[in-house]
């Protein structure tokens, strides 16, 4: 089994990805749109060129996303998309450009349980969690 995020944009998807594409490093799958699609009438026309599905493949992890259609676009609430990551100069790196034009919830910081910990929105409205943990003995 494998849990994938799935990302809904309010029409700034394409950007997002490209964003996380440099962030993380990885690289992005192909983009389906809505125009030529099934859901092509279900969308106002000035949205044929959004993306109607999108996948980010980061190592041996993967993120998804879209843009979807305007009567159904809700913010993120209650959850978050957490990183998990080993190094705290990396942990850094990311939040920081995560956190560009975002918004800082909590900076990076050592925290009881982790080296660096931090939370934030980033600019496309995508609630981020940082997370590098201490060894169990530090």
């Amino acid at each position: 089994m494998k849990l994938i995020p799935y990302l809904n944009f309010d029409g700034d998807c394409e950007a997002a990805f490209t964003f996380y594409e440099q962030v993380f490093g990885g690289k992005l799958g192909d983009k389906m749109i809505y125009k030529g699609s099934p859901m092509e009438a279900d969308v106002p026309p000035e949205w044929h060129d959004k993306i109607m599905h999108t996948h980010l493949t980061i190592g041996d992890q993967e993120i998804m996303g879209s843009d979807a259609p305007p009567a159904y676009f809700k913010e993120p609430q209650g959850t978050e998309v957490t990183i998990q990551i080993d190094d705290p100069e990396k942990a850094e790196q990311i939040f920081r450009a995560l956190a560009e034009n975002g918004t800082v919830k909590m900076d990076i910081q050592e925290t009881f349980w982790a080296k660096r910990f931090g939370m934030l929105t980033d600019q496309f409205g995508i609630p981020w969690m940082v997370n590098c943990d201490k060894a169990p003995e530090e």
